[in-house]
């Protein structure tokens, strides 16, 4: 039971006549008629409890991060008592400033590094080839060496996830794809082969990052808030792009082409040091977390099952054919690969079909390789507070996930086709801007819905993603030169990528669901 004297320390609140309450399970935050035998103090000044009129007790929202701790070191029994109290849902302060919103901020910074150590060599390409006499298409073959090694660690980076835990794996991986960058420069000094190679280990080594994003933010943010944390984490995957691509040429006209693999591989061994000592895996193992931030998370966060990330547990093979056995799954597979197949056709073919349309030098244009990126940072987050509202209105989570899909693919496909119809570079740019920002609106479909369908096998699902997502993308970034040779024609390249969207929506409308998959039946 909850004594007067146990509240009436709080925040200073003087004693007074005690009334019963209880709280509403139903509707968080609301209260209902009194009932069971537990009492607050009441007063009129208290800034903590105020009565209401029928002898219910109503909290102020004065409780912030800080404050329900020290309610908790009243209370004698503490787990027992703090279940009888519905906690309310925070103000935007305490979320901005919670533990958990420094946790996915660390993600964010990690998926920057992510992306921009790997846009490093779109620039360094250029005089990486005139020094040791690359043909164009050879350039190519360097370049692709990374997705060599990204079609390989996804699933088994995800298995790790699933049984040692989210910051673990990142903190390896974070620490070994910087070292990776360091090492580039000298190893295209030293041969082709110790080029290829360190190209492999970054890539090898990013795979795991996304995984880890994904078991980090189910197991620290409640359903409400997931896509708002997605957004915040992938913002910072598309500003990557947009920092590398603007840095890399600074970097390099001051420090040579050692330049920017030095300073990004650097900044990379800074964030490891941050996020080993300030992150905790899980909220319930962090020393800085609040009681009330705490209580709230695991209230709210509806993924009991979730595996604690233990170093000992035993290693657990996923059931791979179960897996594949669903068509949720498939429904993530393909969102996956088309997500990916124009990710990175636009990343790597609209510069070529700028010049060769429109007779546009974009080589020294950092704005167009930064807005479209930046746009998609943008409306990432703002896809995230939309989802997250529509949830918390009652719109069932299946439904949510398939309009911000059906917004994330069908936007891009149109915007496609409009670009193709475009007569000015000006028109063009301004559709490819809509295009890649509409693409932003998949994080709120796919990429949280793998946390939904099975929140104890998400870092092995989202491996399996992200390799079908890899080969999609060399598929579409190989395929496309081959299909300008055949047809002689970039638009009609675009064209087939707008269909592939839309079909790619159908799929996922017809065969996704935001409830959780059992896949042990």
């Amino acid at each position: 039971m909850i004594s007067s004297s146990s509240l009436s320390a709080v925040g200073g609140c003087r004693r007074s006549a005690a009334v019963p309450f209880h709280w509403n399970t139903v509707k968080p935050y609301a209260l209902i008629s009194p009932s069971k035998a537990s009492f607050v103090s009441s007063n009129a000044q208290c800034g903590c409890f105020r009565v209401l009129r029928g002898g219910s007790c109503f909290s102020p929202f004065g409780l912030g991060n800080g404050g329900f701790s020290r309610v908790k070191a009243s209370l004698s029994d503490e787990s027992d008592e703090l279940s009888l109290i519905e906690l309310r849902e925070p103000s935007c302060l305490e979320f901005i400033t919670s533990e958990r919103v420094k946790v996915v901020a660390m993600l964010a910074l990690a998926l920057v590094l992510c992306n921009a150590d790997r846009v490093v060599m779109s620039v360094a390409i250029v005089p990486l080839s005139q020094s040791h006499g690359w043909r164009q298409s050879f350039a190519g073959v360097v370049q692709s060496s990374f997705l060599w090694g990204y079609m390989i660690s996804p699933i088994a980076g995800g298995v790790l996830v699933d049984n040692y835990g989210g910051k673990v794996v990142m903190t390896w991986g974070v620490a070994l794809w910087s070292l990776a960058t360091f090492l580039t420069p000298f190893a295209a000094e030293a041969s082709l082969l110790a080029l290829l190679a360190t190209r492999m280990l970054l890539g090898i080594c990013e795979g795991v990052a996304l995984p880890c994003m994904n078991n980090m933010i189910a197991r620290w943010f409640p359903q409400t808030e997931r896509s708002r944390a997605v957004g915040l984490a992938m913002a910072g995957f598309q500003l990557g792009s947009a920092i590398g691509l603007i840095l890399s040429p600074i970097l390099m006209s001051r420090g040579g082409i050692f330049g920017p693999f030095m300073i990004f591989g650097l900044s990379g061994f800074l964030w490891v040091l941050v996020w080993v000592s300030g992150t905790s895996s899980t909220p319930e193992r962090s020393s800085q977390i609040s009681s009330y931030e705490l209580r709230y998370i695991k209230k709210n966060r509806y993924v009991p099952s979730l595996p604690s990330p233990f170093p000992e547990r035993k290693l657990v093979v996923p059931p791979f054919k179960t897996l594949l056995s669903k068509l949720p799954t498939w429904s993530l597979i393909v969102a996956n690969s088309m997500h990916s197949w124009g990710f990175f056709v636009i990343l790597s073919w609209m510069p070529i079909y700028f010049k060769t349309i429109y007779h546009v030098d974009l080589r020294q244009a950092a704005w167009f390789s930064a807005i479209p990126w930046t746009m998609m940072a943008l409306l990432g987050y703002f896809a995230g507070i939309i989802s997250d509202l529509m949830i918390k209105k009652g719109i069932s989570v299946t439904a949510t996930r398939k309009i911000m899909q059906s917004i994330g693919f069908f936007g891009p496909g149109l915007a496609l086709i409009l670009l193709t119809r475009a007569t000015s570079p000006s028109v063009a740019s301004a559709w490819l801007t809509v295009a890649v920002g509409l693409k932003a609106f998949s994080h709120c479909g796919f990429l949280v819905n793998l946390q939904e369908i099975a929140p104890e096998y998400s870092g092995v699902l989202h491996g399996m993603c992200n390799t079908a997502g890899t080969i999609s993308a060399v598929i579409g970034t190989v395929g496309a030169g081959y299909f300008v040779e055949l047809f002689g024609s970039f638009k009609a390249f675009l064209l087939l990528t707008a269909f592939l969207y839309f079909s790619a929506a159908v799929f996922w409308n017809i065969f996704s669901t935001g409830e959780r998959v059992h896949f042990s039946q």
